[in-house]
């Protein structure tokens, strides 16, 4: 297989190609919707970052959350090969915010750190990716500490004439790392758009470089189906009904049996599923001149089996939550300088959990309470107004947010709730530069994970913990933009103040099954500050030079510590080189040392003893057409380093080779 790999490589790169190249060679505006208002990120003054489809298909990134590596601002970490926690302004798991075309993927068991959730979402369906750091609470709701992730996934679009439209798209890796195929069939005409996408793809155990070697066991299998129908019910209102379903099959967390002495750990299936149904209206009524409604079922579902050498028993765990959601949202033009987003949001949460221990001789089965209660549940209740102010080339935002949350664990009835708010000043020194500074309140509500937790997690083993209170953090950011043909620049620097935060405390003197016992408590205060850049140079018409680099210092005031989980410095550089008929791209993913460790890092076998090596990767990549197929190819990690990101529980690829094809009809 890796002989046809490196013969289709060599066949792209010949220069045979005969079609236009489909990206472009000028840097173009990009709009965003940091503030639930579609505007010019020059004219946003919040950091938000836009991952568009040519850039994913560029860097031809494996999963959702490996797309968002190199991202201004963003870390990615892998616990496992199927996972992938995105860091947001050194903010990871629950204390960020994740959505799916508008809808919320947090639920009431997300977990505090690293997590797998991100990857539930099939990259292949996926059109943008909007990051907006160090602000979404008030815009969204509980969880946007660091900040909100959002994906939108592909829109067919109405046409006057109907027709239809697909793609067949194909994606191997050497060393049998990867096979993915997708099929997309697309159909519109002036009332009706419809689309309908299956992926399925096999992982092999991962390689790793240099010494690494083949990393086992680490691969997995996973299937994904999607389908969008939208109906132009009049000239002033959409329908849109959405299905989305993604499963993995046999995960294993590769750290467990590579140092913790398990003879099997998976995930087994693990699975999302999301219906919505939605309308966007206008009316002739200024206050009412927008209005969107959506209504959406969610069920993510998580198996776990594992059994540890030695033991006597093997063990089953499953958790299933079922999320239903009811959202409204009315923009408003107030007058010609001020506009602003009303609405209310409703998700309640119900959740299964349960626990089998099978004895490895016999067989015989004892049930035994899941990690969670099962029949817990959650009701998250919000109502917001945010309001847009433009006064020449003064730019302002202004919002408000209340949540309400009952959450009912074992025999506990905990009625969290929280009001945040957001300020932000933006003024545009000429049509090309602005400069910004805001003000934004954040909170976490305690959910069902922290109150009633009952198991292994990670390293550690965790009992109950109700009386919990929200979470918070108050972030100050200043910045400036630069956005024109030739260059686009934006610079912030921030400031975080975190208090009340849930941490894991040592019960002293107490074991299970070998594991230190932990409870959780708001016990801690915290501060994160950092610096952020992103430079786009447009060289020529030929030449691309795109720059990124993150720095952050977190510090944990209450024990005089480094913050956990702290990235280094990070970021990526790449050159495009674009001809006629093929483009080029040679890209450089870097990550400093990370040395400064609380005492939790020590203590986090996924850590290497003094810390985590800073690491620098070179990818090559290629982009063509010839014969109606677009034909993506390249080298990943070329020199072979041997890396890991910081936290991570196993090591990253190894030198390989990739080639996909599309063919578009």
């Amino acid at each position: 297989m890796m002989k046809s790999v490196a013969v289709l490589f060599f066949v792209v790169l010949s220069g045979a190609a005969i079609a236009q190249n489909d990206s472009s060679v000028l840097l173009k505006e990009v709009m965003v919707t940091a503030t639930k208002n579609k505007q010019l990120s020059l004219l946003s003054p919040y950091s938000v970052s836009k991952l568009s489809t040519q850039q994913i298909q560029q860097f031809q990134t494996r999963t959702s959350p490996e797309a968002l590596t190199g991202t201004a601002g963003l870390f990615v970490q892998k616990t496992n090969h199927g996972g992938g926690s995105p860091f947001v302004r050194s903010l990871t798991g629950n204390q960020n915010l994740l959505m799916i075309d508008g809808i919320r993927l947090n639920n009431a068991t997300y977990r505090y750190g690293p997590n797998q959730y991100f990857n539930t979402i099939d990259l292949f369906s996926v059109a943008s990716i909007e990051v907006a750091r160090g602000t979404g609470s008030v815009q969204y709701g509980s969880d946007a500490m660091g900040g909100v992730i959002q994906v939108f996934t592909k829109d067919p679009i109405f046409s006057p004439k109907s027709s239809w439209s697909g793609n067949i798209i194909g994606r191997i890796l050497g060393n049998d790392a990867e096979y993915s195929g997708r099929g997309e069939l697309v159909y519109s005409n002036a009332k009706t758009a419809f689309q309908i996408g299956y992926t399925t793809r096999k992982f092999g155990d991962l390689p790793g470089g240099d010494t690494a070697g083949i990393q086992q066991p680490s691969g997995y299998k996973e299937n994904a189906l999607d389908a969008k129908f939208k109906w132009q019910l009049n000239s002033q209102w959409v329908l849109t009904t959405v299905y989305q379903q993604m499963q993995q099959n046999n995960v294993p967390l590769y750290h467990r049996v590579a140092l913790e002495n398990f003879g099997y750990y998976s995930f087994d299936p693990q699975k999302r599923s999301l219906s919505y149904l939605k309308v966007d209206g206008k009316t002739q009524n200024p206050i009412l001149s927008k209005l969107s409604f959506t209504a959406s079922s969610q069920v993510n579902s998580e198996r776990r089996i594992y059994w540890r050498n030695g033991n006597a028993n093997r063990f089953i765990e499953e958790d299933r939550v079922k999320t239903i959601g009811l959202t409204g949202d009315i923009f408003s033009l107030v007058n010609p300088n001020w506009t602003a987003n009303t609405g209310i949001e409703f998700y309640s949460d119900k959740v299964n959990s349960s626990k089998q221990q099978i004895a490895i001789t016999s067989g015989a089965i004892t049930n035994q309470r899941g990690l969670y209660p099962n029949g817990a549940s959650m009701q998250n209740f919000s109502l917001y107004s945010l309001h847009h102010f433009q006064f020449g080339k003064l730019n302002a935002e202004a919002g408000v947010r209340y949540n309400t949350l009952q959450i009912n664990v074992d025999s506990a009835l905990v009625k969290p709730s929280s009001l945040v708010f957001n300020a932000a000043l933006l003024y545009q020194i000429d049509p090309t530069q602005s400069v910004y500074a805001s003000y934004s309140t954040g909170y976490r509500a305690p959910n069902i994970d922290d109150m009633g937790t009952l198991g292994l997690v990670d390293f550690r083993y965790e009992v109950p913990a109700y009386g919990l209170k929200p979470e918070k953090t108050y972030n100050t950011e200043i910045g400036y933009k630069m956005a024109n043909k030739k260059l686009q620049l934006s610079m912030a620097l921030y400031y975080m103040h975190l208090t009340n935060i849930i941490n894991r405390v040592q019960v002293q003197g107490q074991q299970i099954g070998g594991y230190n016992v932990y409870i959780k408590e708001n016990n801690q205060e915290s501060f994160i500050k950092g610096f952020e850049y992103d430079l786009q140079v447009q060289v020529s018409k030929k030449i691309l030079i795109n720059s990124n680099g993150a720095y952050s210092f977190g510090q944990n005031t209450s024990r005089a510590e480094p913050m956990r989980r702290i990235p280094p410095f990070n970021g990526r550089t790449f050159i495009q080189f674009t001809q006629p008929t093929i483009q080029y791209s040679l890209e450089y993913i870097y990550a400093a040392t990370q040395n400064r460790l609380a005492q939790g890092d020590k203590d986090d076998n996924r850590i290497p003893k003094g810390g985590t090596p800073g690491f620098g990767l070179f990818n090559f990549h290629a982009s063509t057409k010839y014969w109606g197929v677009a034909f993506r190819t390249g080298v990943m990690n070329i020199l072979n380093t041997d890396y890991r990101m910081h936290g991570s529980g196993i090591n990253g690829m190894g030198r390989n080779l990739y080639i996909s094809a599309q063919f578009s009809f």
